[in-house]
C-alpha cells in the first residue's frame, strides 16, 4: 500500500522536513489557501516528489476530518508533519488560540485515530512555549488533556486571562508540547510516534512578518545576543524533523526539542534576561 506523509502547512519548515522524509512516498501537501500548496507542490515536483494538494482549515473538525479522509483514501498515512500556525503579528488573541491552540490538538486526535503503525509524527511549536512562566500542575493537566471541544473554555484562557497576542502565541505552543505528551500514550498503542519540535528565530515569511512588525526590535536583539549570533535556517530543521521522524528516532516519543540558536538560554541566564 502506498505510504502518505501529510504535510498541514505549505510553509518553508513543513516543505524542508518532507524533502527529507518522503521520497518514494506519497506527499500529500494541505495549506488552507490553496495557491500556497499548489506553489509548494510544484517546487516539491520539479524535485522529483510524488506530490497532490488539500486544502484545510485546522481550526474546522469538518475540515480535518475532510483531510483524513482523503489521506487514507490515498493510502496509508505514516507521516504526519503540522507546520501550520498563526504567528503574534499575524492575528489576534482569538484567532491564534484557535489555530495554533485549539488546531494542533484537533490535528493530534483525528490523525491520532488512523496514524498507521511505526507512523510518526512532528508538531511545530515555539520557542515562545518555553519563556512563558510556570504554571500550575492542573493547567498542565488541562491543556494536556481536556477534550478538544472544550479546550478553548478553559479559565486560564478566558479572555481577560490572555494578555495579548504573545501570550496568547506562548499559551498555544506551550500547550502543544503538553499535547503530544498526552497523545503520545494513546498514539503509542497504535505503535507510532508523535514529537513536537520548538524552533527559535527560523528565516520564513512568518518570522520575516514579525522581524518587520511591532515586535521586531526584540526579535533583533534575540538574534544578536543568542549564543549561535544568527537566525536559524529552514533546513536545521528539516534534519531534526528527519531524526525524529525516521528509524533513528525510534526510541523517542512525548518530547518537545529546542533549537532555537541558545535564544532561551540567553533569556533565562544570559544577555536576553529580562531587567
Amino acid at each position: 500500500m502506498t505510504q502518505i506523509i501529510v504535510v498541514i502547512g505549505a510553509g518553508s519548515i513543513g516543505q524542508a522536513i518532507a524533502r527529507r522524509v518522503g521520497a518514494g512516498k506519497h506527499i500529500l501537501l494541505a495549506d488552507l489557501r490553496p495557491r500556497n500548496a499548489e506553489a509548494a507542490a510544484a517546487v516539491l515536483a520539479d524535485a522529483g516528489f510524488e506530490v497532490t494538494t488539500a486544502s484545510v482549515d485546522v481550526s474546522s473538525r469538518d475540515s480535518v476530518r475532510a483531510l483524513v479522509h482523503n489521506a487514507t483514501a490515498l493510502g496509508e498515512v505514516t507521516g504526519v508533519i503540522h507546520a501550520a500556525g498563526v504567528s503574534p503579528s499575524q492575528a489576534p488573541i482569538e484567532t491564534i488560540l484557535r489555530v495554533d491552540l485549539y488546531g494542533t490538538a484537533l490535528v493530534l486526535e483525528e490523525f491520532g485515530n488512523i496514524i498507521a503503525r511505526g507512523g510518526s509524527c512532528v508538531v511545530i511549536a515555539s520557542q515562545s512555549g518555553h519563556r512563558l512562566g510556570a504554571l500550575t500542575a492542573e493547567e498542565n493537566a488541562a491543556l494536556a488533556t481536556t477534550p478538544v471541544d472544550a479546550l478553548l473554555a478553559l479559565p486560564l484562557l478566558e479572555p481577560g486571562r490572555v494578555r495579548d497576542t504573545l501570550h496568547a502565541y506562548q499559551l498555544s505552543k506551550r500547550c502543544n508540547a503538553l499535547r503530544v505528551m498526552a497523545e503520545a500514550a494513546r498514539w503509542g498503542k497504535r505503535g507510532a510516534r508523535v514529537n513536537t519540535i520548538s524552533p527559535g528565530i527560523v528565516m520564513t515569511p512568518l518570522a520575516r512578518d514579525e522581524l518587520t512588525g511591532p515586535r521586531g526590535e526584540g526579535y533583533r536583539r534575540m538574534i544578536e545576543h543568542c549564543p549561535a549570533g544568527r537566525a536559524g535556517t529552514p533546513d536545521e530543521i528539516g534534519t531534526l524533523g528527519a531524526l525524529l521522524m525516521g528509524a533513528d528516532g525510534a526510541f523517542i516519543t512525548g518530547s518537545d526539542f529546542l533549537i532555537d540558536g541558545g535564544v532561551t538560554a540567553a533569556y533565562w541566564f544570559g544577555d536576553l534576561a529580562p531587567a
